[in-house]
């Protein structure tokens, strides 16, 4: 009796948390890696979702003077950054960005980036049928020497 009691409430709970979600687009993992000393850019990683087609289409960070999305592609030899206009967001699909080629460019900090900080930022996310929602991100700033991202090719040269 207890173990199907405890399932209910397993099941009801798993319910309530499903119907939480749906129709939101969702962010986890977000994060950065803290700057070197004299370091004026950064970057924010995190994987995104939409429950219908969307384009992540922007941010908003305070703690920067310029916040771009930007995608990473590897070309003879060096790995060359781009911004974006947009990163697509399939419907019901978890997007990684930094496993996509992607990030988020936090360019001219106004303050260093320190491990165990947060940066706070706001996405603009545009639906399919037009509409613009805004989304809070809350990324936690790891340390200089924290495991590398898919995307980073460490050593590589990186060019704007």
């Amino acid at each position: 009796m207890i173990k199907l009691f405890a399932g209910l409430l397993l099941g009801l709970s798993l319910s309530l948390v499903a119907a939480a979600q749906a129709g939101e687009i969702t962010v986890r993992d977000a994060w950065s890696r803290a700057t070197a000393p004299g370091q004026d850019a950064g970057m924010v990683d995190f994987t995104i979702s939409s429950p219908e087609a969307a384009r992540l289409v922007g941010f908003e960070c305070g703690i920067c003077r310029a916040a771009e999305l930007h995608s990473m592609t590897h070309e003879n030899g060096m790995m060359k950054m781009r911004q974006v206009d947009a990163i697509e967001l399939p419907a019901g699909q978890a997007v990684n960005l930094g496993a996509s080629g992607y990030h988020l460019m936090l360019m001219g900090l106004k303050q260093p980036l320190q491990a165990g900080e947060h940066v706070t930022l706001t996405l603009k996310v545009r639906t399919a049928d037009g509409q613009e929602r805004k989304v809070a991100v809350n990324a936690e700033v790891k340390p200089l020497n924290a495991a590398k991202p898919a995307h980073d090719m460490g050593g590589m040269h990186h060019h704007h």
